[in-house]
């Protein structure tokens, strides 16, 4: 007879409405691997992310006490009738690592760690506790009397940490040009402090002004010398302003603590503006960059240091673990050589444990966050993977596959939303949904094996095997921009001559070296252009209509066609709903409980005022303009009462780079890291650059877009701009007019040019793994070329 327990094999969905999803029910085998796809937009990560792992996560923080919940994000229930057969969901997406200056891959993998109680054992000389090689730990002393009892005792009190004093950890020194802070001309009642932020009238100035350190009304320049070091320099004091008890300190240590200690790609446009104007960092003299103290660095194992134990390339350190026999630490090293090996197992053996975590890539920083998970003793896990090939040459596509399978095999639930045909091939079970984008999807149009879905007729079976062919002929090259020594990272002082007015493919395996060659010697000049995945920084409020400007010429044509103020027409101005100031939602915070966000009631998520509601342009409110798609906007905005120029320039270019299903009001923090590229492109495409740089652009497209995004790259070349791809994928490598492959490996074993040529040229040396790939791809060279 089966036990009662053994029938819970499968995690049932019925009736999921999350975004676009139309009352979707699956059945999903436990302890498989399953993979979703369908086109960008067709609702696989509203089904993957904001359903299941959604509900997942959020009856597991329901049972921790409601203090503990008030420290976890907030999470509501998702729009879904029946989801049964649950377990515990561990989410390895693509979000960047955090930006925090002191983080690093070491740290953040507990490397770090274990290295730190490793050299505590075996370092000579020996110097202290693990604490001692910790570059976030200062060294402390300090002495004072307690009383205990009516006795009075004497205590000295020593910390010995491994922070370099100069830097404080921070590998990097900052020399201020202090012009850059104030105008010496002005006082500061005139506003003489120029940092962003230091209003005449704002509270930070008014520290200064009523500290009593000096005359207000003085210009800077009249300061005697005791003032000035005051003004720039003094060590915190208690002073009272009103009645209020407050901290006065120089202005350059305020601004080393509230600006410099943060990452400078974290900050906010003009923030970072103002910091690479007025700062300059160079790598720390004491410490030479390695964040730790003379005394950290002087302990060694077999000629060794700490320091240069994380500055080695990872596959370089896990030889040097291997070598090392100390019976008394045996089981630390075998902890530590199974991490490191893990590094090297999943592709990103070429990192080093110094490198800051704010600098991986959004693949990089998905398998740096696997790791965690391949030692794991859990089984019945649910592991979600978003994308995890992204960033990945299709020879290292093989191996995350293999570890994939391993999770699954230790009797996990592993879910993948994926493109690749090299990784939906491994799956047990498919689900596919479309059958389009947008209000267009939804749907499950199968679900089933590979095969089945390859006989399906959905658009993904259809295109699963799709294979690109080598253009008969490519374009002619109108000139050629010199790279010449190109030394940084691991490059090997690189020469190349990248041509221009055709299509670029720089290729090769992950940390060979292409970002470090573009972005490094190509992106920084003049005419360039350069769009990557990076976030788009902004607020829930902002959406693709605020951030290509478009909204800005609708607001006008609605004021224009009702006689009104185009303010009336923005949420975040004089339009807004009073109820929820135009936020469409009501947030209530719950003190220590999670708080909750409600749609507003007044609005019902419109977040306009009804009188607002009432003006039209060709039919439509502005919420209904809002919540359009992109197609169904560009349309919208082509002719009638309606016609829009301006915006509809901007939405063809959005539909052009493969955004059509996009609602234009749409919050720019849902975007995945594919469709802020694009987004970026889109806003790029009408500046007046000649060259385009761009990263992995296919990041996020289904097989079927992939020809759509090379048609669009072609009408770039064809109207006359250069445009240099760094790319995996082999249909655009297939497209390409001319392919730089670098190479060999990763890492030191890389950082050179391996081939420079045509496709064809690659195909027929096939002395690389790109060209024995593409070879593989394109069928053979023989029939390659049509």
């Amino acid at each position: 007879m089966t036990a009662t327990a053994d029938s819970h094999d499968v995690i049932r969905v019925q009736g999921a409405r999350e975004n676009n999803l139309k009352n979707v029910d699956v059945e999903l085998p436990k302890r498989r691997l399953t993979v979703f796809t369908g086109v960008s937009g067709s609702g696989k990560s509203s089904l993957v992310f904001s359903t299941i792992a959604a509900e997942s996560q959020r009856m597991i923080n329901e049972t921790y006490s409601a203090f503990v919940q008030g420290f976890m994000p907030t999470l509501s229930r998702p729009d879904v009738d029946v989801l049964e057969g649950l377990t515990t969901a561990i989410i390895v997406d693509q979000e960047r690592m955090g930006a925090n200056a002191r983080s690093t891959v070491g740290t953040v993998t507990d490397a770090n760690a274990m290295l730190r109680i490793l050299f505590s054992r075996l370092g000579q000389p020996h110097i202290g506790s693990p604490q001692a090689f910790s570059f976030n730990i200062p060294s402390v002393t300090g002495s004072g009397a307690l009383t205990v009892g009516g006795k009075t005792e004497k205590r000295e009190f020593s910390q010995l940490g491994g922070m370099c004093p100069r830097c404080e950890g921070m590998g990097s020194v900052s020399d201020i040009d202090l012009t850059q802070l104030f105008d010496d001309s002005k006082s500061l009642s005139e506003g003489a402090i120029t940092v962003p932020g230091y209003t005449a009238d704002g509270w930070g100035v008014r520290i200064f002004s009523e500290s009593g350190f000096f005359d207000p009304a003085k210009p800077i320049r009249d300061f005697t010398e005791s003032e000035r070091n005051d003004f720039l320099y003094h060590e915190p004091t208690k002073v009272k302003i009103n009645g209020i008890n407050l901290t006065f300190e120089g202005l350059v240590p305020k601004l080393q603590k509230s600006m410099l200690s943060k990452d400078v790609d974290a900050m906010q446009p003009h923030i970072r503006a103002f910091v690479e104007r007025a700062v300059t960092f160079t790598a720390c003299p004491e410490c030479g960059g390695t964040r730790l103290s003379e005394s950290a660095r002087s302990s060694k194992i077999a000629g060794v240091s700490i320091a240069d134990a994380c500055a080695m390339q990872i596959t370089d350190l896990s030889a040097w673990v291997r070598s090392l026999d100390e019976p008394s630490v045996a089981p630390l090293l075998r902890n530590l050589q199974h991490l490191l090996d893990s590094f090297v197992e999943i592709g990103l053996g070429y990192l080093s444990l110094d490198r800051p975590s704010g600098t991986l890539s959004g693949g990089e920083a998905q398998r740096t966050k696997m790791i965690r998970h391949l030692g794991s003793s859990l089984t019945d896990i649910t592991y979600v993977f978003d994308e995890p090939t992204v960033g990945l040459h299709p020879h290292d596509i093989q191996r995350m596959n293999e570890l994939l399978l391993q999770l699954r095999d230790k009797g996990n639930t592993v879910l993948v939303v994926e493109h690749k045909p090299e990784a939906i091939q491994i799956a047990d079970h498919v689900v596919d949904l479309g059958p389009r984008a947008g209000a267009q999807g939804g749907e499950v149009v199968f679900q089933g094996t590979v095969e089945g879905l390859r006989g399906s007729g959905t658009l993904t079976g259809r295109h699963l095997d799709d294979r690109a062919r080598i253009k008969e002929s490519v374009r002619t090259p109108k000139g050629a921009l010199e790279v010449r020594g190109a030394s940084e990272h691991n490059l090997q002082g690189v020469d190349v001559d990248i041509p221009l007015g055709v299509l670029v493919v720089v290729t090769g395996v992950a940390g060979s070296g292409k970002s470090s060659l573009i972005h490094g010697s190509v992106a920084p000049r003049d005419g360039v252009v350069s769009v990557d995945q990076g976030a788009i920084r902004g607020s829930r409020r902002s959406n693709p209509a605020t951030y290509t400007g478009m909204l800005e010429p609708i607001r006008k044509a609605f004021a224009k066609a009702n006689g009104v103020k185009p303010a009336l027409f923005s949420a975040n101005s004089e339009g807004a709903c009073p109820n929820c100031n135009g936020a469409g939602v009501i947030y209530t915070d719950l003190g220590v409980m999670a708080g909750v966000s409600t749609v507003c009631e007044v609005c019902e998520g419109r977040r306009f005022d009804d009188s607002v509601l009432e003006y039209t342009l060709g039919g439509r409110d502005i919420s209904q303009v809002l919540a359009m798609p992109v197609s169904e906007a560009e349309a919208f905005f082509a002719e009638g009462d309606a016609k829009l120029p301006a915006a509809h320039a901007i939405l063809k270019r959005l539909a052009d780079v493969g955004l059509g299903y996009l609602t234009i009001g749409q919050p720019l923090t849902t975007l995945s890291g594919g469709e802020r590229q694009r987004l970026k492109l889109a806003t790029h495409m009408a500046e007046k650059g000649g060259v385009y740089v761009l990263d992995e652009p296919t990041t996020g497209l289904h097989m079927a877009d992939v020809e759509q995004l090379l048609g669009l790259l072609d009408r770039l070349v064809d109207a006359g701009k250069s445009v240099i791809v760094i790319e995996h994928h082999q249909a655009v490598m297939a497209h390409a007019d001319w392919i730089i492959d670098l190479g060999p490996g990763a890492g030191h074993d890389g950082g050179r040019i391996v081939f420079e040529g045509t496709p064809a040229e690659l195909i027929a040396d096939r002395s690389t793994l790109t060209g024995r790939h593409l070879a593989e791809y394109v069928g053979a060279a023989s029939d390659a070329v049509r």
